[in-house]
């Protein structure tokens, strides 16, 4: 466990959002936090740990969406971040599009936005389509963009159809020259999921996108 969870735990659950914000850049800009530790050691652990506490199933939901903006905001306060280190470290922008799109009925799209922060870390030109995107709209993006790679995010396994349906929609479209990637907490348990409905790859980290990266360079 990272040693700042703790502490921005604690202000997010007084959804105290701008001591959230203040917490978060104030570190990134003293350099004693990078993006992909804020994403991975932070950021996620405290999405996937946010439990209810409240015996009022109205009060929880209303909480929970209360945090899950509060995360939304840092997220997007990060991008000046994402794209320094992306220029420093990481070697700057390559230029091959990325569309990052999640799937008819998938409301969850934070996974979504920090994948497309790292995509945009490893030098791809990232563009996030949006949470609950039709296949026929996701269709019309990759018609629009051209990009190498469509990246699909499944949070709710319940959404494997959905985004299944995408992809098939993708294909017979005839963007077969589109690389289709999927992830998010709906392939954890079922990592092969991704063959059978027509995926070329599962990535589920940052250092799998740069393994992407840095085979694509090579």
């Amino acid at each position: 466990m990272h040693p700042l969870y703790r502490e921005f735990v604690s202000l997010l659950d007084q959804e105290a959002k701008e001591k959230c914000v203040d917490f978060v850049l104030s570190r990134l800009s003293e350099g004693e936090l990078d993006v992909v530790t804020l994403y991975d050691e932070i950021l996620t652990p405290a999405l996937n740990n946010i439990i209810c506490t409240f015996e009022d199933t109205d009060t929880c939901v209303w909480k929970e969406h209360v945090k899950s903006a509060i995360v939304r905001t840092i997220i997007e306060c990060c991008y000046p971040y994402v794209l320094r280190e992306r220029d420093g470290e990481y070697g700057g922008k390559k230029g091959e599009k990325v569309l990052v799109a999640c799937p008819v009925e998938e409301f969850h799209e934070l996974g979504a936005k920090i994948v497309t922060d790292f995509f945009t870390l490893c030098g791809y030109d990232a563009t996030f389509v949006g949470a609950n995107t039709p296949g026929m709209n996701i269709v019309a993006a990759v018609a629009d963009t051209r990009p190498k790679y469509l990246a699909i995010s499944v949070s709710n396994y319940y959404s494997i159809v959905a985004a299944e349906k995408a992809i098939t929609r993708v294909k017979e479209a005839g963007h077969r020259d589109v690389k289709i990637i999927v992830g998010g907490n709906a392939f954890r348990k079922n990592p092969d999921e991704h063959m059978r409905i027509g995926a070329d790859m599962l990535l589920q980290t940052f250092a799998d996108i740069r393994n992407l990266r840095e085979g694509a360079s090579r």
